[in-house]
């Protein structure tokens, strides 16, 4: 697709998303007025996410490595490289969750109630904050219901390379004694880069891998950083096939 055909592509899909959610609005509004309703609310937001990929011709391929169980609670952690990882979220997580998100998305306007009622805002900057949210995730897990969190903590330029992993749902999985699921988005990078003087992106197909749970069941804090390093690893290992080079480049920097 050549370069100016690209920036009009990327400036309709953002004309699309926000249109989009004008119109879902009055239905979320209504649905998130009652905690009862907040499933519909979710497979309403797996339709908005369709909505906005498909017209934009941003397709998706799901591999499933094993079927996850529904009446289980897991953190998911996804890598995290393109505004494409929240939506794909919803389209690829076949069980209900909570995700924690910044707390800079709250001064949207309409969008607070939109999104604090369901998820978890968290400032990042604010231990106090962090904690809150760290609790409010734990005590979804108790009820039953899955937390998305973006290992990375936000979107990282380097794509497909991965930045540092914080600790956050690796303590809250060995905490409350539940599965970690390993997400690897691979190409929403090149599909709707972040950093769009690098690129504008492109339409194609979002490649998407659901790795099998990994049980914290007996584990402890001393294993945080070897649960961390074999989540990295699994979300990594397919990205490293896919795009040697930017490893042997990363690695002769």
């Amino acid at each position: 697709m050549l370069f100016p055909f690209r920036w009009i592509w990327r400036s309709l899909f953002f004309v699309n998303a926000v249109i989009s959610f004008f119109v879902f609005f009055p239905i979320f509004y209504i649905l998130l007025k009652n905690e009862k309703w907040f499933k519909h609310v979710f497979w309403l937001k797996k339709i908005w996410a369709h909505v906005i990929l498909l017209p934009l011709l941003i397709f998706y391929r799901i591999k499933r490595e094993t079927r996850l169980d529904k009446t289980r609670a897991y953190v998911f952690c996804p890598n995290h490289t393109s505004y494409l990882d929240i939506m794909l979220i919803y389209i690829s997580i076949p069980v209900y969750f909570h995700t924690i998100g910044k707390a800079e998305l709250q001064k949207v306007p309409l969008f607070r109630k939109f999104f604090d009622r369901m998820n978890i805002p968290v400032n990042r900057k604010s231990v106090t904050d962090s904690h809150r949210a760290f609790l409010r995730a734990g005590s979804d897990l108790e009820k039953g219901l899955s937390i998305t969190m973006f290992p990375e903590g936000t979107i990282h330029h380097t794509g497909p390379r991965m930045g540092r992993f914080k600790n956050g749902p690796f303590r809250l999985a060995i905490e409350k004694q539940v599965p970690i699921v390993p997400i690897t988005f691979l190409n929403n990078w090149i599909l709707m880069p972040d950093d769009f003087l690098r690129s504008a992106g492109r339409p194609g197909n979002a490649g998407i891998i659901i790795h099998k749970p990994i049980e914290t069941k007996g584990l402890t804090m001393q294993d945080l950083k070897s649960l961390q390093d074999q989540v990295y690893q699994v979300i990594d290992a397919p990205l490293k096939a896919a795009f040697p080079h930017y490893y042997r480049e990363s690695a002769t920097d």
